[in-house]
């Protein structure tokens, strides 16, 4: 990435500045998504009556975009990272208000893809540009701050769509703040320094890398299975009204803003092969949970303690700024995006015919075998080192 300035002082001037408006754009972000996650499971069960089936084809469909991502990125590479960032929520926030219009299954699967699409192309941008705009040796604590803002704005879509929701406003028109959220995102990403940018080749795909990509690979497949099913669990299997939806998810953002920053210390104390097999450890007893345990309450707490755990998840993005050098940084993290993906869109359709012909345990059980052998790429990961961005003298360094 280029230098913000080649002034010190007004380099650390840009960084902070850089820093609040990112922190803002992945905040909005947030909100956004808090409506649409925390009211996707009633709206598409109760509002249009979906199947189990139905959502696992609707999944794959929109989960395929972060494998297009890939190119996309490709395409606009050379291009101010914070101005494709705006422009791919514009995308993002038109999609979210269609949902708002849709009349049926075919229409629900044309607007996801509008929104899903330009989240996915934005959603390796955060973590590069918190990683250009950090200082030497506090990349896991800026990458907790910028999840922490995230967790924030989505604590507060969920207080939003819960006072709405009990004061009677249906769930079709919430997508309209959802959608204005998108735009408000859009416009900090603006407020950027734009000569933030990645310089180097538009695709990265490196046989050194492949623990990396294996990791991304796992990741999709067990977090689909939960983002897909675990709600849907909740809601279909026990009967859990949208209001209680909310609140579990509200108190997954409360734990998130406060252990975000902590956990991106850990990561920089202890490295990220003790984090990651810890995560994948406690992950896999997650899923066993689902697959067994039948008291809903139960399952409550278990919901919100898997979901609090994803803050652990960005030993990843760290990983990737130890393993490579900066010009690798945003086409490394867009490729670990489509290996994801390449196991999320496959999953919501295996978990889907595994809930339809053997029941909801198969498809945890599912989850739980990737999380499981997650455990075992990690023990293979480096111990903690000196990072090959800063032993190559990374040139967003003032």
């Amino acid at each position: 990435m280029d230098s913000v300035s080649t002034d010190p002082g007004q380099a650390e001037r840009d960084r902070r500045r850089g820093r609040f408006f990112l922190c803002g754009a992945v905040g909005a972000v947030g909100f956004s998504l808090a409506l649409q996650m925390g009211m996707n499971a009633n709206f598409l069960s109760q509002d249009l009556g979906f199947s189990g089936a139905q959502l696992g084809i609707l999944e794959a469909f929109r989960e395929s975009c972060g494998i297009w991502a890939l190119g996309v990125l490709a395409l606009l590479a050379g291009f101010a990272e914070p101005l494709v960032g705006a422009a791919m929520l514009v995308l993002f926030a038109v999609g979210l208000g269609g949902y708002a219009l849709v009349p049926d299954f075919f229409w629900v699967v044309v607007a996801s893809l509008v929104w899903s699409q330009g989240l996915h192309v934005w959603m390796p941008l955060p973590a590069s540009l918190a990683m250009g705009l950090a200082e030497p040796g506090r990349v896991g604590f800026r990458l907790g701050q910028v999840q922490s803002a995230g967790a924030a704005g989505f604590f507060g879509g969920l207080a939003a769509g819960y006072v709405l929701t009990r004061l009677g406003i249906a769930i079709r028109p919430l997508y309209y703040a959802a959608a204005l959220a998108g735009l408000v995102a859009a416009a900090c990403c603006l407020a950027i320094p734009r000569v933030i940018r990645t310089e180097g080749p538009r695709l990265v795909l490196r046989r050194r890398y492949r623990l990396y990509y294996l990791l991304c690979f796992l990741e999709g497949w067990r977090k689909q299975i939960f983002i897909c099913f675990a709600p849907f669990l909740l809601v279909q299997k026990y009967g859990t009204p949208l209001t209680t939806i909310l609140i579990l998810n509200g108190i997954v953002q409360i734990i998130g803003c406060v252990t975000g920053p902590a956990a991106g210390r850990l990561i920089d104390r202890v490295g990220e092969r003790r984090v990651l097999v810890f995560y994948y450890v406690c992950l896999t007893a997650f899923f066993l949970g689902y697959a067994f345990v039948d008291a809903p309450r139960l399952l409550y707490v278990l919901f919100v303690v898997d979901s609090s755990f994803f803050v652990f998840g960005m030993a990843l993005n760290t990983y990737v700024n130890r393993l490579v050098p900066a010009a690798e940084r945003t086409p490394t993290l867009s490729m670990g995006v489509a290996f994801n993906h390449a196991a999320a869109v496959a999953m919501p359709l295996v978990g889907g015919m595994l809930w339809v012909t053997l029941g909801s345990r198969w498809t945890f059980l599912a989850g739980t075998f990737a999380a499981a052998a997650s455990i075992l790429v990690a023990l293979r990961v480096p111990a903690l080192g000196p990072p090959l961005a800063v032993a190559l003298a990374d040139p967003v360094a003032p």
